[in-house]
């Protein structure tokens, strides 16, 4: 007979929520719930989270009403503690029994290979769902990831918002409890204007559609998103444009309204004369509006916002959002045009008084040392190192403009737009918004020579004064964002396809440190270091493991480029038949080589070779060194990798056959000096011993 089971529905109702955790909070919430529920042994089906403004949800399907039965082990003392010489029960064993409840003859005995104890198997009959319920919840809500919890009223609770209903539901069966010091019930509430008044559920599976029917409430958070998706893109099309959805915002929206209603409103013509991404940061930063794009990419006058209600008069929600909106935009334009009567050249000198970094200097001390870096950059790249060096002069000039004071998100954005009114270069223009990239995961890279040079400039300048002034990050504390910095110059070097000396780089933005700080040059080895590190985390997104990485690594490539065509060789090699094989016997040579010392040589005396395999071995490596050596210099590891895997072979025939570590000293030397050979052959790659088999 299949065991009784029913659904369970659990919700807290409170004010609003934070935007910015509800997802979160109500996806922790459910795992929580549901993982706790497995563990007592009511684990249910499928499960279905809802998340709006006021309210945390979770229903659960076909939980079991009962916990089975569980048999319990008690483990006692050890058998040589529970008796004396004698064999009589010490008091160790009578406390035992007396704790479980029998007497010591009824207790048994458990023997594993550890040793031997006395224990007892107690019966504990399964209770309650409803009962459990109530405790689950509670160790629950204080997993939820919340930084700060609040206290409300005279109680001792403590939320992230004051709650004020709780149902708890299984089956029809209503759950009683006191939790967060609200009493549980089966009514819920329906949206704040709509339906205030409590709505009555009768089951779990009448909690969502009850809600949405007569409350006025889209429970589901995917469900929700998705109709202001559809909603906004409906009615840009009525508009004769597109919506510019940011999935961030999207997320945001939904997370502040519980019945969407897209609303379209407008605003001057003029006002698009403004740069439009200081328009488009006003309305979805600031206002949480859609922007629309005619078919073309460019702003049009007009934006979509998101009503949480039916207005009986949308044309009111419409001109309230437009007045809204208008002050917004008159000031963008008032800062526009304020900060164009100054050239973007002529505020360098009020840099002088904005401090980069104590030690460091000023963000015009900085401006100098980006713009003989970046100069120095382009020119290896083929470049005008002038478009190098005024763009680093020019790079930090909009951070003192009104405009990006007050929209702090646009700097190098207005700087671009600033510099190409001024006349600068397309290339300068484009490089000083370009700085910044990538300024998070997935981020665009700068299109531009000059803009790679002067965003390398930026990262490698900071990179090395932070290190150099001894403030590593370290844990959680990273102020100057160094792990985004290092990052974005290995996607820089590797992904534009840069042929540059790393190393050379950072020694270049030493020397523009020297004057100030002593510890520049010494900086440089730990710099590189750490920029490395990071490229075990890069190459993970990319499905490389790490001991490929560490492979590579231990030869030390400085070329970034260079370095990724070996991880792409290593990578194709490993999946080769020969690669097990070749790899442990690159880490036996290299634990031979290195426990011989000073033996090894370099020579190798073809006349001196005594057995078959040892001769054959020789002249497979010579005639494989003469097809890849081109190959290594061309910087073309995987067919040199590919030809070297033919090597298989002959040495595993060396191996199965030839004492390395002969008595004989010359036999020795010469058979240590073909390892060696064959060692530093592979060694053009990678450290083939560092591959995990």
């Amino acid at each position: 007979m299949a065991e009784p089971r029913a659904d369970l529905l659990i919700e807290l109702g409170t004010e609003e929520l934070p935007p910015g955790s509800l997802s979160t909070l109500a996806d922790t919430l459910a795992e929580e719930i549901a993982n706790r529920l497995d563990t007592a042994g009511v684990g249910g089906s499928t499960r279905r989270v809802f998340a709006t403004p006021r309210r945390l949800a979770v229903h659960i399907k076909d939980v079991p009403l009962t916990q089975p039965d569980r048999s319990i082990e008690r483990r006692g003392p050890a058998l040589t503690a529970a008796f004396d010489a004698e064999g009589q029960p010490t008091k160790a064993a009578q406390g035992f029994a007396r704790s479980v409840g029998l007497e010591v003859d009824a207790l048994e005995r458990l023997e594993t290979d550890k040793g031997a104890w006395l224990c007892a198997y107690i019966h504990e009959p399964g209770r309650s769902t409803a009962e459990l319920v109530p405790e689950i919840l509670e160790a629950a809500l204080g997993k939820l990831p919340i930084a700060k919890r609040m206290r409300w009223g005279a109680g001792d609770a403590e939320f992230v918002r004051p709650v004020h209903w709780i149902v708890l539901l299984l089956g029809e069966t209503l759950i009683e409890a006191e939790i967060l010091g609200v009493k549980s019930g089966r009514e819920t509430r329906g949206h704040r204007a709509h339906h205030p008044a409590p709505l009555h559920v009768a089951d779990p599976a009448a909690y969502a559609p009850l809600l949405e029917t007569e409350g006025h409430v889209l429970p589901d958070f995917g469900e929700r998103r998705a109709a202001i998706k559809a909603q906004v893109e409906a009615l840009a099309s009525e508009l004769g444009g597109r919506a510019m959805l940011d999935e961030h915002l999207l997320d945001e929206v939904a997370a502040l309204v519980e019945w969407p209603v897209a609303i379209a409103g407008g605003f001057e013509e003029r006002f698009l004369d403004v740069p439009h991404e200081a328009l488009i940061t006003t309305m979805m930063d600031n206002q949480r509006y859609f922007p629309v794009l005619d078919a073309g990419g460019r702003l049009m006058a007009h934006f979509i916002t998101i009503a949480n209600l039916e207005s009986r008069d949308p044309a009111q929600v419409r001109e309230g959002n437009e007045r809204v909106i208008r002050p917004r935009l008159h000031d963008a334009e008032f800062f526009w045009q304020q900060d164009r009567r100054q050239p973007l050249a002529n505020r360098r000198d009020a840099l002088r008084g904005m401090v980069f970094q104590k030690q460091l200097g000023t963000l015009f001390d900085k401006s100098e040392r980006l713009a003989n870096l970046a100069a120095a950059i382009a020119e290896r790249l083929g470049a005008d190192p002038d478009h190098g060096r005024r763009a680093g002069e020019l790079a930090k000039c909009d951070l003192v403009t009104t405009m990006v004071f007050e929209f702090t998100e646009l700097q190098g954005t207005m700087g671009r737009h600033y510099a190409r009114h001024d006349g600068e270069p397309q290339a300068v223009a484009q490089a000083i918004e370009d700085q910044y990239r990538p300024a998070h995961a997935g981020d665009k890279l700068p299109e531009g020579i000059i803009g790679q040079a002067l965003a390398l400039a930026d990262k490698l300048d900071t990179l090395v004064g932070i290190f150099a002034i001894g403030q590593r990050p370290s844990g959680t504390k990273d102020p100057f964002a160094l792990r985004r910095a290092a990052l974005g110059v290995v996607r820089i070097l590797i992904e534009r396809g840069l042929e540059l000396d790393l190393h050379e780089l950072l020694r270049l933005a030493a020397a523009g440190l020297s004057e100030r700080v002593e510890a520049a040059a010494s900086a440089v080895d730990e710099v590189f270091d750490y920029v490395m590190e990071r490229l075990t985390a890069y190459y993970a997104e990319k499905g490389i493991p790490a001991d490929v990485i560490d492979a590579v690594l231990a030869c030390r490539p400085t070329r970034l480029t260079d370095l990724d065509r070996r991880v792409q060789a290593v990578q194709r090699f490993r999946a080769l038949a020969e690669a097990q094989s070749l790899a442990a016997a690159n880490k036996r040579i290299r634990n031979i080589l290195r426990q011989a010392g000073d033996e090894v040589g370099t020579q190798v005396r073809a006349d001196e070779l005594q057995e078959d395999n040892e001769r054959e071995l020789l002249a497979a490596l010579a005639e494989a060194e003469g097809e890849v050596e081109p190959l290594f210099e061309d910087g073309r590891y995987t067919p040199a990798l590919m030809r070297l895997a033919a090597l298989r072979g002959p040495v595993d025939a060396f191996f199965d056959t030839t004492l390395v570590m002969a008595e004989d000293e010359n036999l020795r030397r010469n058979r240590l000096a073909l390892l060696a050979r064959l060692s530093a052959l592979f060694l053009r790659t990678a450290d083939l011993s560092r591959l995990q088999p």
